[in-house]
């Protein structure tokens, strides 16, 4: 973009920096609550609250907690919740079997939040770690995180809560493949107004450990999830796999983690035009309550 300005004197960049109003006209981006998708943690139990210990003033919800949590959302405008669950430990096994039970923790919430009649969005998670005794996104064999295998288990996850009620899958396991296989079996199921939100660009990073605390995921975790997640050093990577994600039928795609990735957002907004949404992970928010909690910056203000 080329633009013919004025030299200084006759153009001052302070003028439109004088006030708020001002400030406020020539604003380029803004963020409004209509941007905002809220994660929250359900466990099991009634009335049931559980604080999270590497990260502040967030807490797992019993199924009817959450719902008046949904509710609280909506009346503040917030148009989506992520749900995650924080499975009970004995019925995690190596091949995920309540990922897809259609009574599991999350599809009972996913229930409770429609029977509710509460006008919100609701999105879910589909990743295998949380039922899985080894802690990984995939079904574990010989050591090795078999792609194909995990592809029809996540199928039949993301069914189990169509069924249920989510207008939003989120696949973030990173396995080759599962957009268009979800996709596939949303259409021939009778669910083709169901949005699929592809964790399309999703880095191998440090930042996730207390999201892995939050779900119980971390303590079985052995090893690292490098073998699916995108390395942290290839952004054209990344470009390439948001491109197959979108071909396969993803609706929209996320860059995660959202803020060492900004400009990939720009990249992939730039490029592909589609709805992409940028994850601030537990590991960012983690960050931030720490240094408001030692008076190292202003935490309303960040």
């Amino acid at each position: 973009m080329s633009v013919n300005q004025a030299e200084f004197p006759l153009t001052r960049f302070r003028r439109t920096r004088a006030n708020a109003p001002i400030r406020n006209l020539v604003r380029e981006s803004g963020l409004s609550v209509n941007d905002l998708i809220w994660p929250v943690f359900v466990c099991d139990g009634s009335n049931e609250r559980q604080a999270v210990a590497s990260m502040p003033g967030v807490e797992r919800l019993s199924v009817d907690l959450l719902v008046h949590a949904a509710r609280e959302a909506a009346s503040l405008g917030i148009p989506a919740i992520c749900i995650f669950p924080y499975i009970n430990p004995s019925l995690k096994t190596e091949r995920c079997e309540e990922a897809w039970n259609p009574d599991n923790l999350s599809n009972r919430a996913i229930r409770a939040i429609r029977d509710a009649g509460i006008e919100i969005a609701i999105m879910t998670d589909i990743a295998l770690d949380p039922y899985n005794a080894n802690g990984h996104d995939g079904i574990v064999r010989d050591g090795i995180i078999v792609n194909d295998e995990t592809v029809e288990a996540l199928v039949k996850m993301g069914m189990a809560q169509a069924n249920a009620g989510a207008d939003i899958l989120g696949p973030s396991d990173m396995m080759d493949g599962r957009i268009g296989a979800i996709r596939a079996a949303l259409e021939a199921g009778g669910h083709s107004n169901v949005m699929i939100m592809s964790y399309a660009a999703k880095f191998a990073s440090a930042f996730y450990g207390p999201f892995r605390d939050a779900v119980g995921a971390s303590g079985a975790l052995s090893g690292d999830k490098k073998t699916y997640q995108i390395d942290p050093l290839n952004g054209r990577e990344a470009l390439r796999c948001v491109e197959r994600d979108l071909r396969e039928g993803a609706d929209m795609v996320m860059v995660k983690p959202g803020m060492p990735y900004l400009d990939l957002c720009r990249q992939v907004k730039d490029r592909f035009g589609a709805p992409t949404f940028a994850y601030q992970v537990s590991g960012e928010y983690a960050m931030i309550e720490a240094a408001a909690a030692n008076g190292w910056i202003d935490g309303e203000q960040v």
